[in-house]
């Protein structure tokens, strides 16, 4: 860890971030699909490891097909 961390997101700053509603991001953490820290009630996020998990998400070049039939 660098000597001035990010400070952590709250939810509604990685439902900006992936431009993804709340309660999406709430229902992935609680899931355990998205990395989170829970801090009593509150669920915090490492800014490092969202951007790992967005990473993580990109589909393979030509693997994304059209949704128009």
């Amino acid at each position: 860890m660098s000597n001035n961390p990010e400070p952590l997101w709250k939810v509604r700053d990685v439902s900006r971030f992936l431009s993804l509603s709340t309660s999406w991001v709430y229902k992935e953490a609680e899931a355990g699909r998205l990395p989170c820290v829970r801090i009593g009630a509150a669920l915090r996020f490492h800014p490092e490891e969202i951007r790992a998990f967005l990473e993580r998400q990109r589909a393979p070049r030509g693997s994304i097909t059209s949704l128009r039939r």
